[in-house]
């Protein structure tokens, strides 16, 4: 059986910045979540931050590339530079999908660790812009299928392709 992973604020759990979780009901989930399959991880609770947390982005100008080649920072809204954490949540992320050799992941958009999409523009201004997250970056490079929790049923797809032995 391929396992996911699953940002665990998608399962309800009270990990965001804000403390909150952000439970999700798609059908898809519920049937993983019934099946065993789900490995819910928070980067950026893995990487040492707090719960609650000041909001943070990637600076304005960079990409999660950038702050994985350590040219580029993650920043809190407090102007701390949160960069470590991040890296480090990632890479914690990456070892917990490649312990379960897991291929595909249903990640928070719009996260600086998670986004799959889009992140913020690293202004604090609530702009989107086209890009990844920290943690997706490394886990796409590591050949994880990354999809958002708008993406159920793609995920799905790419899992029953998988696990018929279909290369995606």
């Amino acid at each position: 059986m391929q396992y996911v992973l699953v940002s665990s604020c998608l399962l309800g759990k009270p990990v965001r910045y804000d403390g909150r979780g952000v439970p999700n009901n798609d059908a898809v989930l519920a049937r993983w979540l019934d099946e065993g399959r789900v490995v819910p991880v928070c980067p950026e609770v893995a990487g040492g931050m707090p719960i609650p947390r000041p909001p943070a982005e990637i600076e304005p100008g960079a990409n999660a590339a950038g702050v994985l080649a350590s040219r580029a920072r993650v920043v809190a809204v407090t102007g701390e530079d949160v960069t470590v954490p991040f890296v480090s949540g990632a890479q914690e992320a990456l070892a917990v999908a490649q312990s379960r050799a897991i291929r595909v992941a249903v990640l928070k958009e719009g996260s600086p660790s998670c986004g799959s999409g889009y992140v913020y523009d690293g202004n604090f201004s609530g702009q989107r812009l086209p890009g990844v997250g920290v943690t997706a970056e490394l886990l796409t490079r590591a050949g994880v299928r990354v999809f958002s929790e708008k993406q159920w049923a793609d995920a799905q797809a790419c899992l029953a392709r998988l696990e018929q032995g279909s290369v995606d």
